[in-house]
Protein backbone atom coordinates (compact mmCIF):
# COMPACT_ATOMS: atom_id res chain seq x y z
CA UNK A 1 0.00 0.00 0.00
CA UNK A 2 0.75 3.51 -1.03
CA UNK A 3 2.13 5.36 2.72
CA UNK A 4 4.19 8.91 3.36
CA UNK A 5 6.51 8.21 6.12
CA UNK A 6 10.18 9.40 6.85
CA UNK A 7 13.94 7.82 8.16
CA UNK A 8 15.19 10.66 10.02
CA UNK A 9 13.87 14.13 11.45
CA UNK A 10 14.64 16.37 9.04
CA UNK A 11 13.01 20.79 8.27
CA UNK A 12 9.98 20.42 6.67
CA UNK A 13 11.84 22.25 3.14
CA UNK A 14 14.20 19.21 3.17
CA UNK A 15 12.79 16.95 0.33
CA UNK A 16 13.50 14.06 2.25
CA UNK A 17 11.19 15.15 5.68
CA UNK A 18 8.89 12.90 4.48
CA UNK A 19 8.91 10.38 1.86
CA UNK A 20 6.36 8.59 -0.45
CA UNK A 21 6.71 4.70 0.08
CA UNK A 22 5.50 1.67 -0.60
CA UNK A 23 4.18 -0.94 3.33
CA UNK A 24 2.51 -4.03 3.83
CA UNK A 25 -1.15 -3.72 3.98
CA UNK A 26 -1.90 -3.70 8.05
CA UNK A 27 -3.92 -6.87 9.67
CA UNK A 28 -6.73 -5.26 12.39
CA UNK A 29 -6.18 -6.90 16.12
CA UNK A 30 -9.53 -7.61 18.04
CA UNK A 31 -10.83 -4.67 18.92
CA UNK A 32 -9.61 -2.83 15.47
CA UNK A 33 -11.01 -1.50 12.40
CA UNK A 34 -9.09 -1.84 8.93
CA UNK A 35 -9.81 1.53 6.98
CA UNK A 36 -9.75 2.57 3.95
CA UNK A 37 -8.52 6.17 4.42
CA UNK A 38 -9.74 8.67 2.09
CA UNK A 39 -9.07 12.13 3.70
CA UNK A 40 -6.05 13.19 6.05
CA UNK A 41 -5.53 16.51 8.12
CA UNK A 42 -2.65 17.55 9.00
CA UNK A 43 -2.15 19.09 13.14
CA UNK A 44 0.79 20.25 15.07
CA UNK A 45 1.70 16.63 16.93
CA UNK A 46 2.43 15.58 13.03
CA UNK A 47 5.52 18.33 12.77
CA UNK A 48 6.52 18.10 16.85
CA UNK A 49 6.93 13.69 16.18
CA UNK A 50 8.00 14.49 12.79
CA UNK A 51 11.49 17.17 14.68
CA UNK A 52 11.29 15.65 17.64
CA UNK A 53 11.11 11.38 17.47
CA UNK A 54 13.82 9.74 15.23
CA UNK A 55 13.03 6.48 13.48
CA UNK A 56 15.34 3.77 14.26
CA UNK A 57 18.01 3.10 11.84
CA UNK A 58 16.85 2.02 8.76
CA UNK A 59 12.84 1.99 10.18
CA UNK A 60 10.17 4.48 8.60
CA UNK A 61 7.80 6.14 11.03
CA UNK A 62 4.34 7.15 9.67
CA UNK A 63 2.63 9.67 10.73
CA UNK A 64 -1.25 11.53 10.43
CA UNK A 65 -3.83 11.76 13.51
CA UNK A 66 -6.89 12.68 11.43
CA UNK A 67 -8.65 10.79 9.07
CA UNK A 68 -11.96 9.78 7.32
CA UNK A 69 -12.21 6.48 5.59
CA UNK A 70 -14.19 3.63 4.92
CA UNK A 71 -14.20 0.38 6.84
CA UNK A 72 -12.90 -2.82 4.69
CA UNK A 73 -12.74 -5.21 7.57
CA UNK A 74 -13.13 -5.78 10.98
CA UNK A 75 -11.88 -7.50 14.33
CA UNK A 76 -13.00 -10.42 15.61
CA UNK A 77 -14.34 -8.63 18.91
CA UNK A 78 -15.40 -5.34 17.15
CA UNK A 79 -19.40 -4.50 17.79
CA UNK A 80 -19.70 -1.07 17.08
CA UNK A 81 -18.70 -1.08 12.90
CA UNK A 82 -19.19 -3.44 10.12
CA UNK A 83 -17.39 -2.95 6.34
CA UNK A 84 -19.01 -0.36 4.44
CA UNK A 85 -19.15 2.27 7.39
CA UNK A 86 -17.99 5.63 6.55
CA UNK A 87 -15.99 6.74 9.65
CA UNK A 88 -13.81 9.65 11.32
CA UNK A 89 -11.16 9.64 14.38
CA UNK A 90 -7.95 10.88 15.77
CA UNK A 91 -6.22 7.60 16.64
CA UNK A 92 -3.65 6.61 18.51
CA UNK A 93 -0.30 8.06 19.00
CA UNK A 94 1.24 5.16 20.28
CA UNK A 95 0.82 3.03 16.72
CA UNK A 96 1.36 3.95 13.27
CA UNK A 97 -0.27 6.84 11.53
CA UNK A 98 -3.33 7.14 8.73
CA UNK A 99 -1.08 8.83 6.32
CA UNK A 100 -1.44 5.58 4.62
CA UNK A 101 -4.00 3.73 2.28
CA UNK A 102 -4.93 1.03 4.65
CA UNK A 103 -5.07 2.21 8.61
CA UNK A 104 -5.76 -0.14 11.99
CA UNK A 105 -7.43 1.67 14.75
CA UNK A 106 -9.50 0.90 17.87
CA UNK A 107 -13.28 0.87 17.38
CA UNK A 108 -13.74 2.96 20.78
CA UNK A 109 -11.74 5.93 19.55
CA UNK A 110 -14.21 5.73 16.09
CA UNK A 111 -16.92 7.74 15.19
CA UNK A 112 -19.73 7.14 12.43
CA UNK A 113 -18.82 10.28 9.65
CA UNK A 114 -21.19 13.31 9.85
CA UNK A 115 -23.66 12.01 7.03
CA UNK A 116 -23.92 15.44 5.79
CA UNK A 117 -19.99 16.22 5.23
CA UNK A 118 -17.79 14.84 2.31
CA UNK A 119 -14.54 13.23 3.74
CA UNK A 120 -12.14 16.08 3.29
CA UNK A 121 -14.49 17.90 5.51
CA UNK A 122 -14.92 15.17 7.59
CA UNK A 123 -11.10 14.35 8.68
CA UNK A 124 -10.69 18.26 9.87
CA UNK A 125 -12.73 17.28 12.98
CA UNK A 126 -11.80 14.30 15.01
CA UNK A 127 -8.38 15.41 16.94
CA UNK A 128 -9.91 18.74 17.84
CA UNK A 129 -12.59 18.20 18.03
CA UNK A 130 -12.07 15.73 20.57
CA UNK A 131 -9.42 18.20 22.47
CA UNK A 132 -12.10 20.83 22.91
CA UNK A 133 -14.82 18.95 24.38
CA UNK A 134 -12.94 17.17 26.74
CA UNK A 135 -10.89 20.38 27.40
CA UNK A 136 -14.56 22.30 28.12
CA UNK A 137 -16.44 20.10 29.44
CA UNK A 138 -13.87 17.59 31.32
CA UNK A 139 -11.37 19.97 32.12
CA UNK A 140 -12.65 23.27 32.36
CA UNK A 141 -15.47 21.46 33.90
CA UNK A 142 -18.13 23.62 31.97
CA UNK A 143 -21.50 22.21 32.21
CA UNK A 144 -23.23 21.16 28.63
CA UNK A 145 -26.38 23.69 28.98
CA UNK A 146 -25.21 25.99 31.23
CA UNK A 147 -26.90 29.33 30.63
CA UNK A 148 -24.89 31.19 33.71
CA UNK A 149 -23.68 34.17 31.59
CA UNK A 150 -21.60 35.61 34.74
CA UNK A 151 -18.90 33.20 33.52
CA UNK A 152 -16.26 33.54 30.97
CA UNK A 153 -14.14 31.89 28.52
CA UNK A 154 -10.85 33.15 26.89
CA UNK A 155 -9.38 31.21 24.14
CA UNK A 156 -5.61 31.94 23.50
CA UNK A 157 -4.80 31.32 20.01
CA UNK A 158 -8.68 30.94 18.57
CA UNK A 159 -8.18 31.07 15.01
CA UNK A 160 -6.06 27.45 14.92
CA UNK A 161 -7.77 24.06 14.28
CA UNK A 162 -8.59 23.44 18.36
CA UNK A 163 -9.69 27.17 18.92
CA UNK A 164 -11.79 26.72 15.97
CA UNK A 165 -14.07 24.12 17.55
CA UNK A 166 -13.95 25.10 21.18
CA UNK A 167 -15.15 28.53 20.18
CA UNK A 168 -18.40 26.71 18.69
CA UNK A 169 -19.10 24.25 21.65
CA UNK A 170 -18.62 27.04 24.24
CA UNK A 171 -20.88 29.50 21.66
CA UNK A 172 -23.18 26.54 20.60
CA UNK A 173 -23.49 24.56 23.72
CA UNK A 174 -23.27 26.96 27.05
CA UNK A 175 -24.01 30.60 27.89
CA UNK A 176 -20.18 31.56 28.19
CA UNK A 177 -19.00 34.85 27.09
CA UNK A 178 -16.64 33.51 24.23
CA UNK A 179 -13.81 35.68 23.98
CA UNK A 180 -10.98 34.60 21.05
CA UNK A 181 -7.89 35.77 20.85
CA UNK A 182 -5.85 36.81 16.95
CA UNK A 183 -3.69 39.32 15.97
CA UNK A 184 -4.47 39.19 11.87
CA UNK A 185 -7.19 40.94 10.13
CA UNK A 186 -8.25 37.51 8.37
CA UNK A 187 -7.59 35.65 11.33
CA UNK A 188 -9.47 38.03 13.54
CA UNK A 189 -12.41 37.60 11.06
CA UNK A 190 -12.36 33.75 11.23
CA UNK A 191 -12.98 33.65 14.83
CA UNK A 192 -16.00 36.11 14.72
CA UNK A 193 -17.62 34.42 12.29
CA UNK A 194 -17.11 31.17 14.11
CA UNK A 195 -19.12 32.81 16.86
CA UNK A 196 -16.96 34.60 19.65
CA UNK A 197 -18.65 37.26 21.21
CA UNK A 198 -15.17 39.34 21.18
CA UNK A 199 -12.17 39.36 19.25
CA UNK A 200 -8.61 40.80 21.48
CA UNK A 201 -5.13 40.61 19.90
CA UNK A 202 -2.90 38.78 21.84
CA UNK A 203 0.30 40.10 20.43
CA UNK A 204 -0.57 43.26 22.88
CA UNK A 205 -0.88 42.76 26.50
CA UNK A 206 -3.94 40.61 27.54
CA UNK A 207 -5.41 42.64 30.00
CA UNK A 208 -5.20 45.76 28.35
CA UNK A 209 -7.01 44.07 25.51
CA UNK A 210 -9.98 42.54 27.71
CA UNK A 211 -10.32 46.65 29.88
CA UNK A 212 -10.85 47.72 26.02
CA UNK A 213 -13.36 45.41 25.55
CA UNK A 214 -15.26 46.22 28.46
CA UNK A 215 -14.09 43.00 30.82
CA UNK A 216 -11.99 43.12 33.61
CA UNK A 217 -11.17 39.14 34.02
CA UNK A 218 -12.58 36.23 33.10
CA UNK A 219 -13.37 32.68 35.05
CA UNK A 220 -12.15 30.29 32.47
CA UNK A 221 -8.87 30.13 30.05
CA UNK A 222 -8.02 27.52 27.32
CA UNK A 223 -4.45 28.58 26.53
CA UNK A 224 -3.62 26.73 23.04
CA UNK A 225 -0.29 28.18 22.42
CA UNK A 226 2.30 30.16 23.68
CA UNK A 227 1.13 29.68 27.41
CA UNK A 228 4.62 30.29 28.65
CA UNK A 229 4.68 33.89 26.71
CA UNK A 230 1.51 34.71 28.27
CA UNK A 231 1.69 32.67 31.49
CA UNK A 232 1.59 36.01 33.88
CA UNK A 233 -1.02 38.00 31.98
CA UNK A 234 -3.25 34.94 31.83
CA UNK A 235 -2.60 34.56 35.97
CA UNK A 236 -3.45 38.37 35.87
CA UNK A 237 -6.86 38.01 33.44
CA UNK A 238 -8.05 35.02 35.82
CA UNK A 239 -10.97 35.70 38.47
CA UNK A 240 -10.18 34.72 42.15
CA UNK A 241 -10.66 30.50 41.88
CA UNK A 242 -10.46 30.61 38.04
CA UNK A 243 -9.34 27.64 35.78
CA UNK A 244 -6.37 27.77 33.25
CA UNK A 245 -6.25 24.52 30.86
CA UNK A 246 -3.62 24.10 28.15
CA UNK A 247 -2.57 21.91 25.58
CA UNK A 248 0.83 23.38 24.08
CA UNK A 249 4.25 21.90 25.48
CA UNK A 250 5.82 25.34 26.96
CA UNK A 251 9.53 25.88 26.46
CA UNK A 252 9.91 27.60 29.46
CA UNK A 253 8.53 25.97 33.09
CA UNK A 254 6.00 27.55 34.70
CA UNK A 255 5.95 28.60 38.05
CA UNK A 256 2.73 27.04 39.20
CA UNK A 257 3.35 29.50 42.64
CA UNK A 258 1.73 31.89 41.21
CA UNK A 259 -1.77 30.81 40.95
CA UNK A 260 -1.75 30.02 44.53
CA UNK A 261 -3.13 33.63 45.38
CA UNK A 262 -5.83 33.32 43.83
CA UNK A 263 -6.77 29.98 44.15
CA UNK A 264 -6.36 29.16 40.53
CA UNK A 265 -6.13 25.62 38.80
CA UNK A 266 -4.52 24.28 36.28
CA UNK A 267 -5.40 21.52 33.78
CA UNK A 268 -3.64 19.88 30.90
CA UNK A 269 -5.74 17.97 28.13
CA UNK A 270 -4.35 15.37 26.02
CA UNK A 271 -6.70 14.01 23.75
CA UNK A 272 -4.47 11.18 23.07
CA UNK A 273 -4.57 9.77 26.93
CA UNK A 274 -7.53 7.03 26.55
CA UNK A 275 -5.89 5.69 24.04
CA UNK A 276 -2.56 5.41 25.25
CA UNK A 277 -3.66 4.25 28.56
CA UNK A 278 -6.36 2.33 27.68
CA UNK A 279 -8.42 3.76 30.08
CA UNK A 280 -11.89 2.26 31.16
CA UNK A 281 -13.62 4.60 29.43
CA UNK A 282 -12.01 4.90 26.31
CA UNK A 283 -14.94 4.51 24.76
CA UNK A 284 -16.28 8.21 25.49
CA UNK A 285 -14.23 9.10 22.99
CA UNK A 286 -16.17 7.04 20.30
CA UNK A 287 -19.16 8.32 22.03
CA UNK A 288 -17.84 12.21 21.85
CA UNK A 289 -17.07 11.78 18.07
CA UNK A 290 -20.85 10.21 17.44
CA UNK A 291 -22.53 13.15 19.71
CA UNK A 292 -20.29 15.46 17.19
CA UNK A 293 -21.87 14.16 13.90
CA UNK A 294 -24.92 14.76 15.30
CA UNK A 295 -24.08 18.40 15.87
CA UNK A 296 -22.71 19.04 12.06
CA UNK A 297 -25.59 16.86 10.49
CA UNK A 298 -28.29 19.45 12.89
CA UNK A 299 -25.90 22.79 11.43
CA UNK A 300 -25.18 23.61 14.94
CA UNK A 301 -21.20 22.93 14.18
CA UNK A 302 -19.33 23.59 11.30
CA UNK A 303 -16.09 21.60 10.01
CA UNK A 304 -13.13 24.06 10.24
CA UNK A 305 -11.31 23.02 7.12
CA UNK A 306 -9.24 26.10 6.74
CA UNK A 307 -7.14 24.63 3.35
CA UNK A 308 -7.65 21.84 0.69
CA UNK A 309 -3.49 20.68 0.16
CA UNK A 310 -4.66 18.26 -2.80
CA UNK A 311 -3.41 14.75 -2.85
CA UNK A 312 -2.10 12.70 -0.03
CA UNK A 313 1.48 12.43 -1.03
CA UNK A 314 5.11 13.71 0.69
CA UNK A 315 5.12 16.65 -1.25
CA UNK A 316 1.57 18.32 0.04
CA UNK A 317 2.10 16.73 3.40
CA UNK A 318 6.12 18.73 3.22
CA UNK A 319 3.77 22.14 2.39
CA UNK A 320 1.15 21.37 4.80
CA UNK A 321 3.89 21.15 7.95
CA UNK A 322 5.78 24.24 6.47
CA UNK A 323 2.64 26.10 7.05
CA UNK A 324 1.69 24.35 10.47
CA UNK A 325 5.01 25.53 11.36
CA UNK A 326 4.60 28.90 10.35
CA UNK A 327 2.30 29.67 12.49
CA UNK A 328 -0.25 31.48 10.25
CA UNK A 329 -2.69 28.10 9.38
CA UNK A 330 -6.03 29.23 9.78
CA UNK A 331 -8.58 26.29 10.83
CA UNK A 332 -7.33 22.55 9.45
CA UNK A 333 -5.27 21.68 6.58
CA UNK A 334 -6.76 18.38 4.61
CA UNK A 335 -5.65 16.31 1.95
CA UNK A 336 -7.81 13.68 0.08
CA UNK A 337 -7.09 10.84 -1.83
CA UNK A 338 -3.82 8.79 -2.64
Amino acid sequence: MKAIAYYQSLPADHPEALQDIQLAAPTPGPRDLLVEVKAISVNPVDTKIRRNVAPQNGETKVLGWDASGIVKAVGSAVTLFQPGDRVYYAGAINRAGANSELHVVDERIVGHMPGSLPFAEAAALPLTAITAWELLFERLQISEGSSDESQSLLIVGAAGGVGSILIQLARQLTGLTVIGTASRPETQAWVRELGAHHVIDHSKPLSEELKRIGIDQVTHVASLTQTDRHFDQLIEALAPQGRLALIDDPEQALDIMKLKRKSLSLHWELMFTRSLFETADMIEQHRLLERVAELVDAGILKTTLGEHFGTINATNLRRAHALLESGQARGKVVLEGF
